[in-house]
C-alpha cells in the first residue's frame, strides 16, 4: 500500500513523468516481441474492446521502489459469454499443494526457488476472434481506424487465465 498514492489511474496523469512513460513503452514492447496481436481492419459484425494501462510502482522487500509496472489490460467486462468466449478457468495453486511440495523439498534437503514469469497471460494462445482498441498514446499514425486482432491473450480477457 506503499505507492498506491503515487500510481497514476488515468493517461493524462501518467504522461506527466518519464518513469511511466518508459513503463507503458516497455509494456508495449514486449506484447509486440510476444507477437501478440496485428494491426488489422475491424471485421463486419465484430467489435472491439476497449484497453488502458493500470499503473502500480513496485517495491522490494525493504520498503524500496524496484520498479515502476505498466500493465495493458483490456476492458473483459463487456465481453458475453457464448458469443466472446466460451469457457473460463483460472489454475491456482492449493495451500495443501504448496504444503506438501515444501514439506518433500525439506525432507529432501532441496532448495526453494520462488520466482515470477514476466507477462505470463501473454504466452497463451488464444481460440476465439478478439479484437482490442488501439491504447491510448499507441496509435498507430495513419492506422487511427485499425484494431488489433488479439492471438494471444491479454490482461482482462475472460479467457485469459484458461489460455
Amino acid at each position: 500500500m506503499l505507492g498506491s498514492i503515487e500510481d497514476p489511474v488515468e493517461y493524462e496523469d501518467a504522461t506527466k513523468y518519464d518513469i511511466w512513460k518508459i513503463a507503458m513503452d516497455d509494456e508495449i514492447k514486449s506484447i509486440e516481441r510476444n507477437n501478440t496481436w496485428a494491426l488489422t481492419t475491424l471485421p463486419n459484425g465484430a467489435k472491439s474492446i476497449s484497453v488502458k494501462c493500470i499503473y502500480k510502482t513496485k517495491y522490494n522487500e525493504d520498503g524500496k521502489v524496484e520498479k515502476y509496472k505498466a500493465r495493458l489490460v483490456s476492458n473483459g467486462d463487456t465481453q458475453k459469454y457464448g458469443v466472446d468466449y466460451n469457457e473460463v478457468f483460472a489454475p491456482v495453486a492449493r495451500w495443501d499443494t504448496i504444503r506438501s511440495i515444501l514439506a518433500i523439498a525439506a525432507i529432501k534437503g532441496w532448495k526453494v526457488f520462488q520466482l515470477d514469469v514476466k507477462s505470463a497471460f501473454l504466452h497463451g494462445e488464444l481460440c476465439e476472434e478478439v479484437y482490442i482498441d488501439q491504447a491510448l498514446g499507441y496509435v498507430t499514425k495513419g492506422e487511427e481506424g485499425k484494431v488489433y486482432r488479439l492471438y494471444k491473450a491479454l490482461y482482462g480477457l475472460k479467457q485469459a487465465p484458461r489460455a
